[in-house]
Formats: C-alpha cells, structure tokens, sequence
C-alpha cells in the first residue's frame, strides 16, 4: 500500500497471497520492481537535463498567466464556449472540466453563471456540427480549436465549417474576437494549417507546448483552459502533479513510489499471468472522463510492437449491472482498478419507512452516498474473493490538487511502463499511418 497527494494505492489484491494461483508471486513483482529502477533512474535524469518537458511543465507558471488573460478576453459577452479538438487535445480537458462538474446537471460544483456554458466537440461528425451550427447564436459563442501541429483533418474542417458559418451570418467582421487557437509555433520547413489560417483573419494564439503532446498535455494549457473555464485553480493542479514526482526525485525505491509500484504490477500481471485488459472503474460521475482518458492514453502509449494490454472504461456502480459479470466471470484476462472516492454521508437520506415498504430495509437512514461506498469496497472484496486481480486507489477529496496528482500518477505509471516493455511511449506509428491513408482517400 502506497499514499501520497491526497490519495492511497493498494495493489495487495493483484498478489497470490490475497487472490490464490492466479495473483502475482512476490518474488515475481520484485522482479518487476527492480527493472523499474532503471526507469526511475532514466527519469532523475530527464529531470536534471530538463529533457523531458511533462517533468516540468508543473513548476512553470507564464503559461497559465498567457491562458487566463486569452480566456478572460475571449470570455466577454459570451454564453457558451465550444472546444474543438480531438483526442488528446481533448480528453484532458474534459476530464479536468468533468472534475469541477462540467456534464453532470444540477452539481454543486457547476460554473457560475458569470462564467461561460463549455461544450466539447472532438469526434467529426457532419450531422452533428451541422445541428451545432444551426442551433448555436453565434455572437454569444466562442471557439477554442486546439491541434498541436496545426494539421488535424477533424480539427480543421470544423474551424473552417464554423468559420464559414459565422461569415455567412454576417459576423465576419467579428470572427477575432470569436476564437482562439492554440497550436505550435511556425518551425522551418514544417507547414501548420491551423497557424496559417487564423493569422490570416487575426486571431488570438496560444502556444502549443512543442515538447508535450496529446495524451500527456492535459497539464498545459490544452487541458488547463477548459480546467479554469470551470473554475479549477490551474497552479493547484500543477501542484498536485508536482507532488506525485516528489518521490522518485528523491531517489525513492520504486516499491514506495505509486505510479512505479501501479507500473510493475499492471506489466507483471501481464507477462507473468497473462493478463490482457485492465479496467479503470471509478466510483463517481466526476471521474468518467478520467477513464475514458485513460483507456487512450494505455492504448496509444504501449499499443505496439505486438505488446499493451487493452484499457476498458468503467463507472461505479452503473457498470456493475453491465460489464462486471465479464470481469468476475469471464477468462481470467482481466485486472481492475477500483477508483474511490469519500462519498460516505452525501447525498440524501433514504427514508427508514419507503425502504421497509420497498423491501430494501437495509439501506433506510443510509446517505445515498453510504450506499456507493459500501458497492466500491463490496466490489473490490467479490473481485478478490473470486481470484481475479484488484487493484484500489482511494481519494481522499477530490480537488484540482489531487485531479492534478492522478493525471501525473496515469502518465508516469504509463511512461514507466513503456520502460519495462521497452517501447517508446510518445510516438503512435500506427495512427501516422491511418492519417497518411486519409489523405490519400480524400485527395483520390
């Protein structure tokens, strides 16, 4: 068991002591543990020579200052902001956004109405953007569109389907003032679709970070716009991400170190006892996104090379009653990670008197949140009782501290990973390829 940043690893369910044969023999995960090092020790040094940026991004702050001066301008006298970008320019945001309460009707933690509406657009679709388009008032909306490159096909086309509509409305005229951009700077001998086509009708650029990209840029302000957009602290979510390095800067062994432990155990479990998917079930409307961003972060980090296991998103206690007869039941190729919150005592009362009535007694004077606390640990207990791998991971509260400090856990369980199957988990050939066949179709 392993805690730090507001939040408690136990990974005591993946070993055979608690699970019997099909759980991880010590010496196995030691094994495991011990070729981590070697990764930790790589990473002390990308640290030192500052050579990868993701280590740090959360001690830096001119960025932040950049992105709440360009929202707050691009926030003036608007009703809704739309955020275009797909993938991992989008599902870092979302997850931060969903945090503070973005998609889930009635939260406390929802914007004020002072602060813009958000919505999301990552997957192209024509029927749905042409709904957006004609449904939207297009003087009260504003438009983020995010690509690193500048070349996303999807991205693109729907900047320029907006931008269009905005000029046939007859706001051509105010279209700076409607959108931002955030894409990397011009570099030589390398074409940035997006960057051309915004300067041209002058508007407003962020920076995209040119050493962070995609599925590990929702720390910069890819992810942290629509972060403050919600009213999430930016800098307490950068301190989050910076604690959970702490550790391993101090050259602690990868055994005390959360994300190294949570890498060894996910890789053993794969080459020692064959699993081949791992579920992140969070316990908590909040925490959606956060699988949804993990499964592409795993499948597109170490999917490769004939190596990876398959990441499956999950949702306590709704997917108890969909997918968890597979995880219990089906082939032995499946370990689960349990995401806990604290909801002991929120929410309403069960009524003692509707309960007897109703035949469910047992949870009259219960908290509806005492009832989803008692699923998550009751779920984790039916796993390790029927031998399949469980993993937990506790929060505490959930903030833009610990937020910051399970995206930095994610990641670098992710990087450390890649080490121990030695592949390089930044690049994504296969998707080049896709993107290149695209192409082709299209100019065909």
């Amino acid at each position: 068991m392993s805690e730090t940043a507001g939040y408690v690893q136990d990974i005591s369910g993946c070993l055979d002591r608690s699970i019997g044969a099909h759980g991880l023999e010590r010496n196995s995960l030691d094994a495991w543990l011990n070729k981590a090092e070697a990764a930790l020790e790589h990473l002390r040094a990308d640290y030192a020579n500052a050579t990868l940026p993701l280590l740090r991004i959360v001690e830096e702050t001119a960025d932040i200052d950049a992105a709440e001066a360009a929202l707050a301008k691009l926030s003036e006298g608007a009703d809704t902001i739309v955020f275009f970008g797909t993938g991992g320019s989008s599902l870092g945001g979302q997850t931060l956004a969903q945090i503070a309460g973005w998609g889930i009707p009635h939260t406390a933690a929802k914007a004020p109405h002072s602060r813009p509406r958000i919505r999301f657009y990552d997957n192209l679709d024509g029927g749905t953007l042409e709904a957006l388009l004609a449904a939207t008032d297009l003087r009260k909306t504003r438009f983020i569109v995010t690509s690193k490159s500048g070349g996303t096909v999807e991205t693109l086309a729907q900047a320029i389907a907006t931008i269009s509509a905005i000029q046939e409305a007859g706001l051509g005229d105010h279209i700076p003032s409607l959108f931002l951009g955030i894409t990397e700077p011009d570099a030589p001998g390398r074409s940035n679709g997006l960057r051309a086509l915004f300067q041209s009708l002058s508007i407003p650029l962020l920076e995209h970070h040119t050493g962070i990209g995609g599925r590990f840029s929702c720390l910069t302000n890819v992810g942290l716009l629509p972060a403050m957009a919600r009213g999430l602290d930016a800098r307490e979510i950068r301190a989050g991400a910076r604690r959970i390095l702490q550790p391993m800067l101090d050259a602690a062994p990868a055994a005390d170190i959360p994300f190294a432990a949570g890498a060894a155990t996910m890789v053993a479990l794969s080459k020692d006892r064959g699993i081949r998917s791992l579920v992140l079930m969070p316990y908590s409307d909040r925490l959606g996104k956060l699988a949804d961003w993990y499964v592409q972060l795993w499948a597109e980090s170490l999917g490769k090379g004939g190596e990876g296991t398959t990441p499956i998103p999950a949702v306590g206690p709704v997917d108890q009653h969909s997918q968890l007869q597979l995880f219990m039941d089906g082939p032995r190729e499946i370990a689960t990670t349990i995401l806990r919150l604290s909801p002991k005592g929120s929410g309403p009362i069960v009524d003692k008197s509707l309960a007897g009535k109703a035949g469910i007694g047992f949870i009259g004077g219960k908290a509806i949140g005492d009832i989803v606390d008692a699923q998550g640990h009751a779920i984790a207990e039916a796993l390790n009782k029927a031998g399949r791998p469980v993993r937990t991971i506790d929060v505490a509260h959930l903030n833009a501290h610990s937020a910051g400090a399970l995206l930095m856990h994610f990641m670098m369980e992710t990087i450390v990973a890649g080490h121990l199957l030695d592949l390089d988990p930044f690049d994504q050939p296969a998707v080049e390829l896709a993107k290149v066949l695209t192409k082709q179709r299209l100019g065909a």
